[in-house]
C-alpha cells in the first residue's frame, strides 16, 4: 500500500500536470494546426539546452539512439575519437564507437574518477595532424555518480586550436544541472525525455551546433531513420519526417513550461540541496560515496559504496519488496557492492526525506550495522530522543509544555540528563544575559529548575562541536536549529525539539 517510492536516477517521477498534458486522443501530425505543437516542442527543448545558434533534434527513442544520432551524423568510418571509461555508460558508448566502425581511444580511469585531464592533454597536444575527430565524454556518469568539467575540455581543444568536435552525453544531467550549450561551445548533445525532464522514456534529444550540422551534410556513416537532414527539413514547417510521440511532445511542452515556471538557476539550486542532503545522509550512515572528489559529485544521483558482507542486489530487492522504493542497483563492477540514489525530476525535501528512511531502514534490515542507533554516542554519552515540540512554543512562551517534557525525562531511568534545547533563531546569538526577552526568561527557568536537580547549563556557540562544562558532568544546551543542517538528518539523528542525554 501507499505510493511508491521512484528513487532510481531515471526514469523518474512524472508530475500530474505534465500527466495530464499527454492525456488525450490521438490527433493527425500532418493536420494544418499540427506545427504550433511541433515548433513548440522543438523550441523548448532548446531553451532546455541553454542553445540559441544550432538545432535541438527530436527522436522517437532513447538517450542512446542520441548517442547513435550524434555519432553517424558527423563522423566518418575509421574516425579516431577520445573517449574515456568511467562507468557503464561511459563504455556502452565506446562499445557503440567501436560497433559502428570508428577506432575510439579509450582513457580508463578508476571508477569513481573524474577524466584524466593530463592524458587527454597529451593526446591533443600530440595530435599535430588533427587525426582526432571527436572527444566524447558523458557529463554525469550515472554508474559511479561522478560529475565532468564539460568547460574544461572545451579550454584543452580550444588551448591548442583543435577541432576535434566536442560531444557530450547529458542524459542524466540536462535539465537538472548547470548544462549550457552555447557559452561552453559544445558541438554534440545528447540526452533523453525519462530524467530530468520529468516525461516517460520515449524521446531522445540531440543538439547540435552550426558547425556540426554542416558536417551532418557529408559525414559517411551510415543513417537513415536519425538523419539530420532528413529532420530539418521537415522541422523547417513544424514537422518531423516520421510519426512522432504526438503526447510525449505535449508532456515536454508542458514539462518545459513547469521547470520555467520555477526559473532554471532554481531548479538547479534544488537539485543541488537535494543531493547535499543524500551526501550527508550517506555520511551519517558511516558509508562512502562513490565519487571521491567533492566537487565531481553529482546533483543527479548519489553512488553508495557498501562494506564487505553487505549486498547491494539484496538492498534494493528488501527497499522495493518491503517498502515499495526503488533504488538503483550497482552496474557492472559495482554490481551488489553499491546501490544507487536518485535525485532529479520531480522531486522536493519531504520525498528525499521519505525516501532516505526507506534506505535507513532497508541498511537494518539487511544487517548493517554502521549507522548510529538511536541511542547513538556522543562525547562518551548515550543520547536518547526525548519527545519534540515546536520550536515556536519556545519562542511563545509555553512554559507548561517545557516543565512536562523536563518533567518526563529526568526521571528516566532514575539517572541524571542533560537536555538540548534547539532554538531556531537567529537573534539568540545576540541575546545579552541580562535581557528580558521571552527566549532569555525561559533559559532562566530552564536553570533554576536544572539546578534544583543538579543539572548545569552551558551555551553551545554556534559551531557543531559540543563543548564539556567546567568540571564535566550534565549540561543544558541551547544551540540555534539552524547551525545543525536540520533538515536531512537521518530520522534517527534529526535535531528536532528535544534531545536528552543519558549520564
Amino acid at each position: 500500500m501507499g505510493r511508491n517510492f521512484l528513487m532510481v536516477p531515471g526514469p523518474t517521477n512524472v508530475p500530474q500536470r505534465v500527466q495530464n498534458a499527454m492525456h488525450r486522443n490521438s490527433e493527425d501530425h500532418r493536420s494544418l494546426d499540427f506545427p504550433q505543437l511541433g515548433f513548440a516542442a522543438l523550441e523548448a527543448i532548446k531553451r532546455v539546452f541553454q542553445c540559441r545558434q544550432g538545432h535541438a533534434f527530436i527522436f522517437p527513442g532513447t538517450g542512446t539512439l542520441g548517442w547513435e544520432a550524434a555519432l553517424t551524423n558527423c563522423l566518418d568510418p575509421s574516425d579516431q575519437v577520445i573517449s574515456v571509461r568511467f562507468g557503464q555508460f561511459s563504455h556502452l558508448w565506446i562499445d557503440m564507437m567501436k560497433r559502428l566502425g570508428l577506432r575510439p581511444i579509450e582513457l580508463d580511469v578508476e571508477w569513481g574518477e573524474g577524466l584524466p585531464m593530463d592524458r587527454m592533454e597529451d593526446l591533443i597536444r600530440n595530435d599535430r595532424a588533427h587525426d582526432i575527430k571527436a572527444v566524447c565524454v558523458v557529463h554525469n556518469e550515472t554508474t559511479t555518480g561522478v560529475c565532468t568539467d564539460i568547460p574544461a575540455v572545451r579550454q584543452l581543444l580550444d588551448k591548442y586550436q583543435h577541432p576535434a568536435f566536442l560531444m557530450v552525453d547529458g542524459v542524466s544531467s540536462i535539465g537538472a544541472v548547470p548544462f549550457k550549450f552555447d557559452e561552453w561551445k559544445i558541438d554534440l548533445a545528447v540526452t533523453g525525455s525519462q530524467k530530468a525532464l520529468m516525461l516517460p522514456a520515449g524521446l531522445g534529444f540531440v543538439c547540435a551546433s552550426p558547425r556540426a550540422l554542416e558536417r551532418s551534410k557529408t559525414a559517411k556513416l551510415p543513417h537513415v531513420y536519425m538523419s539530420f537532414q532528413d529532420h530539418l527539413r521537415s522541422n523547417v514547417d513544424g514537422f518531423f519526417p516520421y510519426t512522432p510521440s504526438v503526447p510525449l511532445l505535449y508532456g515536454l511542452v508542458e514539462a518545459v513550461k513547469m521547470l520555467e515556471e520555477e526559473g532554471y538557476e532554481s531548479v538547479w539550486a534544488r537539485h543541488h540541496k537535494l543531493a547535499e542532503g543524500v551526501r550527508r545522509a550517506v555520511r551519517a550512515w558511516n558509508l562512502e560515496i562513490c565519487c571521491r572528489e567533492p566537487r565531481l559529485q553529482s546533483d543527479t544521483v548519489t553512488t553508495v559504496m557498501l562494506p564487505p558482507g553487505i549486498d547491494g542486489v539484496q538492498i534494493v530487492k528488501t527497499a522495493f519488496q518491503k517498502y515499495n522504493l526503488s533504488l538503483g542497483a550497482g552496474l557492472m563492477r559495482l554490481r551488489g557492492k553499491a546501490f544507487r540514489i536518485g535525485s532529479l525530476g520531480d522531486l522536493n525535501e519531504l520525498t528525499m526525506l521519505g525516501a532516505l528512511a526507506g534506505v535507513e531502514m532497508t541498511l537494518r534490515d539487511c544487517g548493517y550495522r554502521g549507522i548510529q542507533d538511536w541511542r547513538w554516542r556522543c562525547g562518551g554519552r548515550r543520547v536518547l530522543p526525548a519527545a519534540c515540540f515546536a520550536s515556536t512554543r519556545f519562542h511563545r512562551g509555553d512554559c507548561k509544555d517545557l516543565s512536562r517534557h523536563f518533567i518526563c525525562w529526568r526521571h528516566f531511568s532514575g539517572s541524571k540528563h542533560d537536555f538540548v534545547f534547539l532554538v531556531d533563531s537567529p537573534a539568540l546569538d545576540q541575546m545579552r544575559e541580562n535581557a528580558d526577552t521571552p527566549v532569555q526568561r525561559h533559559r532562566r527557568w530552564l536553570c533554576t529548575r536544572a539546578a534544583a536537580d543538579g543539572h548545569r547549563m552551558v551555551r553551545l556557540p554556534c559551531t557543531r562541536a559540543v563543548r564539556a562544562p567546567p568540571g564535566g558532568g550534565p549540561r543544558i544546551l541551547f544551540t540555534p536549529s539552524s547551525s545543525l543542517s536540520l533538515w536531512l538528518r537521518p530520522l534517527h539523528s534529526i535535531h528536532i525539539g528535544v534531545y536528552a542525554k543519558a549520564s
